[in-house]
């Protein structure tokens, strides 16, 4: 990825690094899908390795439809694609014509006779599909995997009524489509609101089982699976996840001169409970909150934004349904103000770039870093104001007095039910 990101202009001249560099040093992964985007284009692109049979990996890479939107989440997703006809199909033996923008699919030469020669396929060739035959679905594959990509098309495009069967875990049932249609174009709000899915309004929502305890917690502490009398179960695995390291909305514009049209909506910690700050992508400096080398995985530190936002989303887990209403409203707040105040950035940087990009740059780089820097301060406040409030189970109210609100009604009665008269006063 950061080969291709040195070496590439657009996501044509990405794709072709990265498979060359495949084809001359071989893959050392097992396999990935990678969205690889420019201002114009964005393509779906999926490696599997060959592992120690011989160097180099097998892949397919298409381009996503204008108006349409795609989604993978760790499980190989293309399944049948158009073969080689010189025109809008190529494979890796003709890859200088990836710059035809008529070309909407590549893929690895041998990607078909390699399935052959190890076995896994014996099927016409028009019938291939890469997904089946190198990732062949599984239990855990579609819950786990296709389940979040369920999860996105079912809030893009509900009129879909997209049936529930395949994320379920039914490996014989109707593969869901590799991209869909949303129902309204999307804008980077939507896109970030996307990141932030724990199954709501589906069959699978984590909102909704015993699991969620009394406050509604969305999470299921790892290990994914689990056994009880022998027979394994399983945790949801949603979009939103506490084990998020960072997360991220790429926002690429053709109609801004590049160091400004671009902008990397950057957030750490789990999405949910995270905040999307603007980073431009010409900057030439980094919030030092964010930076490389400010804390690390073994000490906590207050100066690490990881540390801060993870401060705020652990003690929140305590009292989930609570909590989460008073870090929504301090991430909406400052959410809302990059985006509502983007146009007004964006058109200050452009009259700078035109006297000199320079001092677009530098101008940019000052704004993001502020952003980030003033992000962290004001999260930090807000884990303080928690404990303030929440301290011991009680619940300060508006006016600073002490409340005992008790579990939720509900959760009363699931006591009764559990441990019937245990409790009960007599």
């Amino acid at each position: 990825i950061y080969v291709a990101l040195q070496r590439s202009k657009t996501a044509r001249e990405a794709l072709k690094v990265m498979t060359e560099l495949m084809d001359e040093y071989g893959y050392y992964s097992v396999g990935e899908s990678f969205s690889v985007s420019d201002p114009n284009e964005v393509w779906i692109f999926e490696i599997i390795s060959k592992g120690t049979r011989e160097k180099g990996a097998v892949w397919v890479a298409r381009m996503v439809p204008n108006g349409y939107v795609c989604a993978h989440a760790n499980q190989a997703r293309i399944q049948t694609f158009p073969l080689a006809d010189g025109k809008t199909s190529i494979t890796s033996k003709q890859i200088d014509k990836i710059f035809n923008k008529k070309v909407t699919t590549v893929y690895a030469h041998d990607v078909i006779s390699f399935a052959r020669d190890m076995g896994y396929y014996d099927g016409a060739d028009k019938d291939f599909s890469f997904s089946k035959t190198y990732a062949p679905p599984t239990f855990g594959a579609l819950r786990f995997c296709e389940a979040r990509v369920y999860a996105f098309f079912n809030r893009v495009a509900p009129s879909l009524n997209l049936p529930t069967d395949y994320a379920s875990g039914d490996v014989n049932a109707e593969p869901l489509p590799l991209w869909i249609k949303p129902d309204h174009k999307l804008d980077v709000r939507d896109v970030m609101e996307l990141m932030r899915d724990h199954f709501e309004g589906t069959p699978f929502d984590m909102t909704k089982d015993i699991g969620a305890g009394p406050y509604v917690c969305p999470y299921r502490w790892r290990p994914l699976t689990w056994k009880v009398d022998s027979l394994t179960y399983f945790n949801e695995r949603a979009i939103s996840t506490q084990q998020t390291g960072f997360s991220f909305v790429a926002q690429s514009r053709s109609f801004l001169p590049d160091p400004i049209g671009g902008v990397f909506w950057f957030g750490v910690d789990d999405a949910y409970s995270s905040v999307y700050i603007p980073i431009y992508c010409s900057i030439t400096d980094v919030p030092k909150p964010y930076a490389v080398g400010t804390g690390n995985f073994d000490e906590f530190s207050w100066d690490s934004a990881f540390w801060v936002f993870n401060f705020v989303s652990n003690y929140a887990y305590s009292r989930y349904s609570d909590m989460i209403k008073d870090i929504q409203k301090v991430q909406r707040q400052l959410e809302g103000k990059f985006l509502a105040n983007q146009p007004q950035i964006d058109q200050a940087a452009l009259t700078l770039y035109k006297q000199s990009p320079k001092l677009a740059v530098d101008y940019l780089t000052d704004y993001s870093v502020r952003m980030g820097v003033e992000t962290v301060a004001r999260w930090k406040k807000l884990g303080e104001f928690l404990i303030y409030k929440y301290l011991d189970g009680n619940v300060k109210n508006e006016h600073g007095h002490v409340t005992h609100p008790g579990y939720p009604k509900e959760w009363y009665k699931t006591i009764v039910e559990k441990t019937g008269d245990k409790f009960r006063v007599k």
